[in-house]
């Protein structure tokens, strides 16, 4: 077996210099470091099915000392999908290459989570190269499902509005995926909250218009996502680690809010969520976000604070000290990153060597970190 691990250079720089590199014990699991691969999808799937890209790629960053290393939205029904690319885990048939990344992440010592999701009103989109734009029946198109028949944008197809009875489906194979992922050998599930997916257009007041038990107030608004997380809770192992991605905010007035967030978490940790990851926006594309480092650090500290639950940073952090202080600082729990493990996998050894914690390689790579200058 082939493990990462980081050491520090001292005995005080566990706590003084490398909060990033301390271990996160949640339920039975501990987390190796503070540094998790944030949920990033591929668009590379056929039929739902993981194939050899996501083993390379999932992979690499385990192998580069990634603690944490959430697979990809993975769509709970064939219509929940984003495009025809995602991954899916609505058969038993998925079950088996994502055993197969599962398996390879754990020998490197990393902890493998998923992240479920159904994309509602977004759902039927070509891949991000080819124009992401929303599917024609000429291109594969199916009908969007949502809270309530409002169109994402204004050249989107209006969502058929979910009934009672297709609400209860659809928290039905949210449970089932999760069985699934079990067996497949995930230890962490994140329940896909945000960006204007499914769940987010029920949070939010923007999208939901509904006038039963599942729209209006903020009661009845978060009753999905509830109903959700209990049914998942209901199947998925008690000494096993459940977290939910949020959008912390809509951006826009009138929409969700960050004091939502806080309450909403308040709820969710009494359901026995152990951690929100929180992100912002998705489910307007009018929102004006200020995009910059770490801009959505402050929704992570605000939301542990005032809840009491533990938080995941994410978002435009690149750099190894800005990550250190997050964690130093008590404002999350966990840095999870997109973008930069996309640029390079191998970001968490480059960290560590900034943060002058002395890097535990893979056997395979210990030449490049001892010095030597022997022939390769």
């Amino acid at each position: 077996m082939s493990t990462v691990s980081v050491l520090p250079t001292s005995p005080e720089s566990v706590t003084e210099q490398a909060a990033l590199f301390s271990p996160l014990t949640i339920r039975s699991i501990t987390i190796p470091n503070r540094i998790g691969v944030s949920p990033m999808c591929q668009y590379s799937a056929e039929d739902g099915f993981a194939n050899d890209w996501h083993l390379v790629h999932l992979g690499s960053r385990a192998v580069g000392g990634a603690g944490l290393v959430f697979v990809e939205a993975t769509a709970v029904t064939p219509e929940g999908r984003i495009s025809p690319g995602d991954l899916g885990l609505w058969s038993d048939a998925h079950i088996e290459p994502l055993r197969r990344i599962t398996n390879f992440i754990k020998q490197q010592g990393s902890v493998a989570g998923i992240q479920l999701a159904h994309a509602g009103r977004k759902a039927s989109t070509a891949r991000p190269w080819e124009g992401g734009q929303p599917l024609t029946a000429e291109t594969g198109a199916w009908e969007t499902l949502g809270p309530s028949p409002v169109p994402f944008a204004g050249n989107f197809p209006a969502p058929a509005e979910l009934t009672r009875e297709q609400i209860a489906s659809m928290v039905e194979a949210f449970a089932t995926a999760a069985q699934r992922a079990l067996i497949a050998g995930f230890d962490i599930i994140e329940i896909h909250g945000a960006h204007g997916y499914l769940i987010n257009e029920f949070l939010s007041p923007l999208s939901n218009q509904r006038t039963d038990e599942y729209g209006g107030s903020f009661e009845n608004r978060s009753r999905f996502l509830r109903d959700v997380t209990e049914a998942i809770r209901n199947v998925w192992p008690e000494d096993l680690p459940l977290f939910v991605r949020i959008s912390a905010t809509d951006w826009v007035e009138g929409g969700w809010t960050p004091d939502d967030s806080v309450q909403l978490a308040r709820m969710l940790q009494d359901l026995g969520v152990d951690v929100i990851d929180c992100s912002s926006g998705g489910n307007s594309p009018t929102a004006v976000i200020p995009v910059g480092p770490g801009y959505q650090a402050p929704f992570a500290e605000k939301i542990r604070r005032e809840s009491g639950m533990r938080t995941a940073a994410v978002g435009m952090i690149t750099d190894p000290q800005q990550a250190e202080e997050l964690i130093r600082s008590g404002a999350a729990d966990l840095v999870l990153i997109a973008r930069e493990f996309l640029r390079n996998p191998y970001w968490p050894v480059t960290a560590a060597q900034s943060l002058d914690v002395q890097v535990v390689a893979p056997v395979q790579y210990g030449r490049a970190f001892s010095g030597s200058r022997k022939r390769s």
